[in-house]
């Protein structure tokens, strides 16, 4: 045991629950079989560390300590309750018999069980919406809150899909196994969605104090670093690539006091050049393969950006061009919108606003508030000061993250 003081226990029992509870969560779900009892179990093994650490020290392992801890609280609880489900003294014999002859995994079983409960929320069997819920909140931690904001439903709707989830999981005995090789591809494409949705929370938070959740994002790509090794696909690739494409930019996204720093602003000194060189390494394989999709092509347009030195110097017709391709990819309303921007930076914001206007007028944007600020930049521009203030207000009233509504209060006042 290391011996340190008892305030510097409590934050590093803290620090362990924000960085490992979701890896002790995965694995006492392997090892108790159930999504809530290993829920359960966890927040019962950080309430004992939290009580004994600050007596005995932090442990050697704290991982092991927490999973072995969890295990067998659940144990108890389990065998607390079997005077109202004999079943479950049986399960409570069985798991008692597996925690005292088996040891906690090695390295590379706890980061098969990430990937285990990756492919488990994302299973077939389970809805769409479904899937991707359940895994920002049962693998990220993400609260059901936060999730429901991301996706413009109430917490409670979200909440109950996270319950008929769970349920489904437990009745219909879905494995918790990563798919067969031969399996693997047709499960590929939720999962890739999902590590996305995961990265997108990091890089650009949907609420709360910062721009970014840097824990979230770093997640996202230790995930997309593993689905590879797993999984060598040409889209695996390009997720991963643009990841760290986009994730190579975080520092030079906000000030030293927290706020929002626009990419034309930019100081590109700050962009990390290894995540640069890896990411653009990534796009160049990827391309030269013939076979991209949404994610490859969207890398590709991060690795214009990384690779020039100004917004000024871009090559915008580039990027218009993948846009284009991106579209029949994906003919969604987001890459209409970011088609337009990159159309206004090309040909000037008239015909970018043109576009814009257009997207809103069909009803899809009107509660993204990205949408509204990008009307009213393209109207700054072109000096139409009460539009513009207009579509900052809207902007403004849609926006939940701290940073951005500092930044469009501060464009509000610059118009006077």
């Amino acid at each position: 045991m290391a011996k340190t003081t008892v305030p510097n226990i409590h934050q590093a029992v803290e620090a362990l629950y924000r960085t490992e509870s979701r890896r002790v969560f995965a694995t006492l779900i392997r090892l108790l079989g159930n999504f809530d009892l290993a829920e359960e179990a966890l927040h019962d093994a950080f309430a004992v560390a939290a009580e004994k650490w600050p007596r005995s020290g932090l442990p050697a392992n704290p991982y092991a300590w927490l999973v072995s801890t969890g295990r067998f609280k659940a144990i108890d609880t389990l065998r607390r309750r079997t005077r109202f489900d004999a079943s479950l003294g049986e399960l409570a014999s069985k798991l008692n018999t597996e925690a005292t002859s088996n040891e906690i995994a090695d390295d590379s079983q706890v980061e098969d069980d990430r990937l285990r409960l990756i492919f488990t929320c994302c299973h077939p069997a389970l809805a769409a919406e479904a899937q991707v819920a359940l895994t920002l909140r049962e693998v990220c931690g993400l609260t059901t809150e936060e999730i429901a904001s991301a996706f413009l439903v109430s917490p409670s709707t979200l909440a109950q899909r996270i319950v008929r989830a769970k349920a489904k999981i437990r009745d219909a005995g879905i494995p918790y196994e990563v798919p067969s090789k031969a399996d693997l591809p047709d499960r590929l494409e939720t999962v890739l969605q999902v590590i996305y949705l995961v990265f997108n929370e990091g890089y650009a938070a949907s609420s709360g104090p910062a721009v970014t959740r840097a824990t979230l994002a770093e997640e996202a790509i230790r995930l997309g670093r593993l689905l590879m090794e797993l999984l060598p696909d040409s889209e695996v690739m390009g997720l991963l690539a643009l990841m760290l494409l986009q994730e190579s930019r975080r520092e030079a996204r906000t000030s030293p006091t927290g706020d929002l720093v626009l990419l034309e602003d930019q100081d590109r000194s700050l962009w990390d050049a290894d995540q640069i060189a890896e990411g653009r390494a990534l796009v160049q394989q990827v391309l030269a393969s013939g076979r991209f999709g949404v994610y490859s092509v969207q890398a590709a347009i991060a690795a214009i950006h990384a690779q020039t030195p100004s917004t000024a110097e871009t090559a915008w017709p580039q990027i218009v061009a993948w846009y284009d391709v991106l579209a029949q990819l994906n003919p969604s309303p987001i890459v209409a919108l970011n088609r337009a921007v990159a159309i206004a930076m090309r040909d000037g914001p008239a015909e970018g606003l043109k576009l814009v206007d257009a997207l809103l007028e069909q009803g899809q944007l009107q509660s993204y508030h990205l949408a509204h600020a990008a009307r009213a930049d393209l109207c700054r521009r072109l000096g139409q000061v009460t539009a513009a203030r207009d579509a900052y207000q809207q902007a403004l009233a849609l926006t939940k993250q701290a940073p951005e509504r500092r930044f469009l209060e501060n464009r509000l006042r610059e118009l006077g």
